[in-house]
């Protein structure tokens, strides 16, 4: 999720009374922005990390991939990722080909072997024999993703009212709300369409 904004509404908000909603300030002194980074468990409805800074390199991506696994080192992980280009990054083959104890040579980026083209680099990700694998989403379905549904829920619950005097206060607040989200609303999301119809 990028493009986070640190947003500080000039004013208070006006609260809630009989016969009126509450009003909120639509002037706001803007402090920046942050990117999250997100893994959520689909099994407990968890986010098992979360990783928030000022952008979402391949670096950024790969170390938060990197902090997900050190939760289990050895284990089986399977992530579900939409087509974005730093999911198929020469820095993420770089750091799972090492976590496999990958012995064949990589090549070079642009030019040569599996490094060379983001197909190429998708396919070493995606190879169902290894222990740690990356399934992509395809195109134009990110509905697919069920990390969209909890974003969703982050904006409506946090982002959307909040004021936040600084990035640092933004950051801490999404921490906060992963915390008290894992703690008191996970669960697995039930959302499989199960044929009924949309009208009458």
């Amino acid at each position: 999720m990028t493009g986070i904004q640190a947003l500080e509404r000039l004013h208070p908000s006006l609260p809630m009374q009989p016969g009126r909603a509450e009003r909120i300030e639509f002037e706001y002194i803007r402090h920046g922005t942050q990117s999250l980074i997100a893994s959520f468990e689909v099994a407990s409805g968890q986010i098992v990390e979360a990783s928030i800074g000022p952008h979402r390199k391949e670096e950024d991506f790969a170390a938060h991939i990197a902090r997900v696994i050190a939760a289990d080192p050895h284990a089986e992980w399977i992530f579900l990722l939409d087509q974005l280009n730093t999911h198929k990054s020469a820095t993420l083959v770089d750091w799972v080909a090492h976590a496999l104890e990958f012995e064949q040579e990589l090549g070079v980026k642009g030019e040569s072997g599996i490094l060379h083209s983001m197909p190429s680099r998708a396919a070493l990700l995606s190879d169902p024999s290894h222990r740690i694998r990356f399934v992509y989403m395809p195109k134009h379905a990110s509905w697919l993703n069920q990390i969209e549904i909890w974003f969703s829920i982050l904006m409506r619950r946090l982002l959307k009212r909040g004021s936040f005097p600084s990035v640092q206060d933004l950051k801490q607040r999404i921490l906060a709300f992963v915390a008290y989200f894992n703690q008191t609303l996970a669960h697995p999301f039930k959302w499989t369409y199960k044929g009924r119809p949309l009208t009458v």
